[in-house]
């Protein structure tokens, strides 16, 4: 469950440290005291979008931080995907920095984690109710979702579409496949003439750098048979003067000759001796290359227009020999493709059968599946809008058969009669803003008892457009849910915030030209003057006092 929210410069809310207990806790305030910012700020820590406009004005950076203790089994699952421990104490914090400039970052148990992190985890933690939440019940698209969550069906939506996704994928193909035959003759044309353009030049990997490194020996012959003519001559000598081997010979000799009397130079003689060796094998490898050498200007004309074919098509099919090779066996691939189109559309028309078969068995699956939840879930919602006052309010699903596409083969819409004799119709077209709120509680409760929903449920103003013996009914439902799970309520009504176990006041104030939002705990005194309040405003009577405290002290239905 939520146990601490720590809010710092999000709009009016410069520093709050709420604590939050089990139960119904009611947030209540006058309007504009900063109760939708907390909400903004729970949103911000569940991984949702938020505006840099949250931001205090004239702070660098806005922070949230959330505590949960106790968190659900579905919950550790989710961290252990996400490689995230929980802390000894098996407790969860969440953070969540927000810069008016730059990107947001986020911290789960104090290990950088993403938006989309934080999201996962979130959604196992808290659910939100609000105004935003009751009003997706106008859009059918959304109808479905119930069902399957009530169901339990999302496995088995998660088996159909990969079927489905596959089924796609396959058709694409086929599609492909089924393209202009003219394009795909002029596609093979242009495949048959690159293909033959670079099996004719007979690429090898490396044989333009060896190419290139001959023809720059050939265009400086010259200079090598030079250079190495001359050191050939000083080396061996010639027929006036000796070279180097002999100097270094007789070197050696005179030095083993000393070494018969001087043993210590007997090393050195050796190295010297060593020497002669080595520059008579260099001479003679020197001589070799000499005597093989040949520079054929013939040889120099074929070495460039070699490289001249390479050069021309490394610009139309890549810059290495790899590269090229490379583009010849995709083109040779695509077109034994096209080639055998017919062969490969047989192929895929087989598995298009197979796996249509497969998506519409796993489809009609599903389909008995939600048939058999809708009308478990319209009797189960209907009763619980009995109990929240609207016993006259007919709640049906209704489930249509439709092509296949993403979401199975049906179409589900909840519809609702708000009028005893009245068919029911969409709810786009019947329920008002007060009947949503109501609606959706219902639906939540159910979902909530069946599904295995977040732990904390947190509901924002759901009380808009009630009132009287409405609004008592639904603090009771509130407070039935506070059962199993802790509640968080903002609200307007007094009948609503008197049935809270926990009663959190928020006030905004002005000091030195700049706003201020606090939030108090309230003691049993404390709440009657609120609820006082809440009843006839901030003339606060004898009256009003006696009814709040009639109000607080009244046993309430569970």
């Amino acid at each position: 469950m939520l146990t601490q929210l720590y809010i710092q410069n999000i709009a009016v809310i410069e520093q709050a440290s709420i604590d939050f207990e089990p139960g119904f806790t009611v947030l209540t305030g006058e309007t504009g005291a900063g109760k939708s910012i907390i909400i903004d700020a729970i949103y911000a820590v569940l991984g949702e979008r938020t505006s840099k406009e949250l931001v205090r004005t004239g702070a660098e950076q806005a922070s949230v931080s959330a505590l949960f203790t106790d968190v659900s089994p579905q919950t550790q699952q989710v961290l252990r995907e996400l490689d995230i421990p929980l802390e000894d104490d098996g407790s969860l914090l969440i953070r969540r920095e927000i810069r008016p400039h730059g990107r947001s970052s986020c911290k789960l148990n104090n290990i950088p984690a993403t938006v989309s992190m934080l999201r996962a985890v979130g959604g196992t933690l808290i659910d939100i109710l609000g105004q935003h939440e009751s009003y997706k019940l106008l859009s059918p698209e959304v109808h479905g979702t119930y069902i399957d969550s009530f169901a339990g069906a999302y496995g088995l939506l998660a088996e159909y579409r990969a079927a489905y996704t596959a089924l796609r994928r396959i058709k694409g193909e086929l599609d492909a496949l089924e393209s202009d035959e003219g394009q795909k003759s002029r596609r093979m044309d242009i495949l048959r003439y690159q293909i033959e353009e670079l099996e004719a030049a007979q690429l090898r990997v490396g044989e333009q750098a060896e190419l290139t490194e001959r023809r720059d020996e050939i265009r400086n012959s010259e200079r090598i048979v030079r250079g190495v003519g001359e050191a050939v001559t000083l080396l061996q000598g010639d027929e006036d003067n000796g070279g180097a081997i002999t100097a270094v010979s007789v070197a050696a000799e005179s030095l083993e000759q000393a070494a018969r009397y001087a043993p210590s130079l007997s090393n050195v003689a050796e190295h010297v001796r060593d020497a002669e060796y080595a520059l008579t094998d260099a001479a003679a490898e020197i001589s070799d290359y000499l005597d093989n050498a040949m520079f054929d200007a013939n040889e120099l004309d074929e070495i460039e227009s070699r490289l001249e074919v390479i050069y021309r098509l490394s610009l139309k099919y890549g810059e290495t020999e790899e590269e090229m090779l490379s583009f010849l066996d995709r083109a040779r691939a695509e077109l034994s493709d096209i080639e055998f189109s017919d062969e490969k559309k047989e192929l895929l028309l087989q598995q298009y059968e197979q796996k249509k078969k497969e998506a519409v068995t796993l489809a009609k699956q599903l389909s008995a599946k939600r048939r058999a939840a809708c009308e478990s879930f319209s009797r189960r919602v209907r009763q619980e809008l009995s109990e929240l006052n609207m016993p006259g309010v007919v709640f049906t699903v209704e489930q249509e058969r439709t092509p296949l596409t993403a979401f199975g083969c049906d179409r589900i819409q909840f519809l609702v009669s708000a009028n005893a004799g009245e068919d029911p119709k969409p709810m786009s077209k019947i329920a008002s803003g007060g009947e949503l709120s109501r609606i959706m509680l219902a639906i939540n409760t159910v979902l909530s008892e069946d599904s295995g929903a977040a732990e904390t449920q947190i509901f924002d103003e759901i009380d808009t457009g009630i009132s009287g013996e409405a609004a008592n009914k639904v603090g009771i439902k509130l407070r039935c849910v506070s059962k199993n799970a802790q509640v968080i309520c903002v609200t307007h009504l007094a009948q609503i915030a008197a049935m809270a176990d926990n009663h959190l006041f928020i006030v905004k104030k002005q000091e030195n030209n700049k706003t201020y939002t606090a939030v108090h705990t309230l003691t049993k005194d404390a709440r009657v003057r609120e609820i006082a309040r809440i009843i006839g405003g901030d003339d606060i009577t004898p009256l009003k006092l006696k009814m709040a405290e009639e109000m607080l002290s009244r046993p309430h239905e569970s």
